[in-house]
């Protein structure tokens, strides 16, 4: 009998064998696993939950609206000023979506005031849309960049969900008409806000 743990002569490999139970019982065979009719129906729930968060994975990832009818809605400002985006039409409209935790939103706030205030007077309106967010957090970072135009919360998220914004910040163009014209995913920089302004101003200027 060759030793356990020893190798078998000419092969160099050793041979380990289970040692029995120390009280001399042999172990038993595990049997056979037959669902029962429960787990069936509970398998047959986590698959369907599975296929709905596959189908809202895709939908969430399907991309931010860029073309077509800008999606209608109501925000209610922090300040208690209400607009409605249809009541707008005429107007070069901004929608910016932003949060006072996203660090790229903070890059570009100051440059959206300043644009703001440069052409306010001029046929154009921002909205700044406060997406997953704290009441507190947000009127801090209001106050600390002297926000002037409306900007309020996203309530169940249901304007975001209407763009299809993957995140923060993301800003939409939409022209007199009502009809979106490009998104910008990511914090804006000098010139491009003022010149995607400057192209919605002049095409709607030739538009009889």
């Amino acid at each position: 009998m060759q030793p356990v743990g020893q190798p078998r002569p000419g092969t160099g490999v050793a041979r380990l064998i289970p040692s029995p139970p120390l009280d001399g019982s042999v172990p038993l065979a595990r049997p056979a696993w037959k669902p029962r009719p429960g787990h069936i129906v509970a398998y047959g729930g986590v698959l369907a939950l599975l296929a709905l968060m596959a189908f809202g994975l895709v939908k969430t990832t399907g991309g931010p609206l860029e073309s077509g009818p800008a999606p209608d809605f109501t925000l209610v400002g922090y300040d208690g000023r209400t607009v409605t985006l249809s009541q707008l039409r005429g107007n070069v409209v901004i929608v910016n979506f932003w949060a006072s935790w996203c660090l790229p939103c903070r890059e570009e706030a100051a440059y959206l005031e300043r644009t703001w205030r440069e052409y306010r007077d001029r046929g154009v309106v921002f909205i700044g849309v406060d997406w997953v967010d704290t009441e507190r957090e947000a009127l801090a970072y209001i106050q600390e960049f002297d926000v002037t135009y409306v900007n309020g919360p996203d309530i169940r998220e249901r304007i975001a969900d209407a763009y299809r914004i993957r995140g923060v910040p993301e800003t939409f163009f939409i022209d007199q008409a009502g009809l979106l014209q490009g998104v910008k995913i990511g914090p804006l920089s000098p010139p491009e806000l003022d010149d995607r302004i400057d192209q919605l101003l002049t095409a709607g200027a030739s538009t009889p």
